[in-house]
């Protein structure tokens, strides 16, 4: 009796799905564990801003970060006080969508980018301090770091309760991070990578020291340019190689360590 032949098995198709991140060094960067994470920040930088910033005739105290985010939206005709925040959540959602990550939240992982912002709070502290002890500045050390108002002097923001400085310290954290590492880190590697040819790692690196002299510049205080720039680096290295999500936390509590605690609530 003849044998049939045998049928080669085909081997089963390859998927072409990216690999789902698990790890904690990953999810930490993902745009759903970055928008709960920061979630709590905008709600409580928004409530501040209606209790703390708004003045009896409804004039509302701005981070400069936050009004230059808005000016850029009224060139569009669109304008509204709480624009900033609201693009902000809305492109973590897209981005979480478009990148088709499940929608799994892993509480650790929340907790853990808290306790990693504090670390990296630290050698922050630790560097205004020394530019505190080499400054002859006096009141106007970098080491404060006083968050940028529209229209407000530094004295102005030193003689505002502290609820206030609070809530400037966490919008800070916020929009600065927005715009000077989200928009400014991604529109220098753009230009620099896709469009003139750098390589990735040199055109990152030239990003972040572009974004962080802007950044120091931005505050508009001579004598605090090169903590400023300083901390500019440290912001986004932490942006680049950690994600969003922390350097906006190690941002904002830096700065509710110095508007609170090194100057006295």
């Amino acid at each position: 009796m003849g044998s049939e032949p045998k049928r080669r098995r085909k081997p089963p198709p390859k998927s072409s799905a990216r690999p789902v991140p698990t790890g904690y060094a990953a999810l930490s960067t993902r745009p759903l564990h970055t928008l709960v994470f920061l979630l709590p920040l905008l709600i409580a930088f928004e409530i501040g801003s209606v209790l703390y910033l708004t003045d009896p005739t409804g004039d509302t105290k701005q981070i400069l970060a936050q009004r230059l985010l808005g000016q850029f939206f009224e060139l569009f005709g669109v304008g509204a006080l709480y624009l900033p925040g609201i693009a902000l959540a809305v492109v973590l959602l897209l981005w979480h969508i478009l990148e088709r990550d499940p929608w799994r939240l892993k509480p650790a992982v929340l907790l853990g980018m808290l306790l990693e912002s504090l670390v990296w709070t630290l050698p922050l502290v630790v560097l205004a301090h020394l530019v505190a002890l080499a400054s002859s500045a006096g009141e106007a050390s970098p080491a404060a770091a006083l968050a940028p108002l529209a229209g407000d002097t530094a004295e102005t923001l030193r003689a505002m309760p502290w609820q206030a400085r609070a809530t400037i310290a966490v919008g800070a954290g916020l929009y600065e991070e927005l715009l000077f590492r989200m928009v400014a880190i991604a529109l220098l590697h753009f230009l620099l990578v896709d469009l003139l040819g750098v390589k990735e790692t040199p055109g990152r690196v030239v990003a972040i020291v572009i974004s962080a002299l802007l950044f120091a510049f931005y505050h508009a205080d001579p004598a605090g340019l090169p903590f400023y720039f300083m901390a500019g680096l440290y912001f986004g290295a932490i942006y680049v190689w950690r994600g969003f999500g922390v350097a906006v936390a190690t941002h904002a509590i830096y700065d509710l360590v110095a508007l609170l605690l090194l100057q006295g609530a």
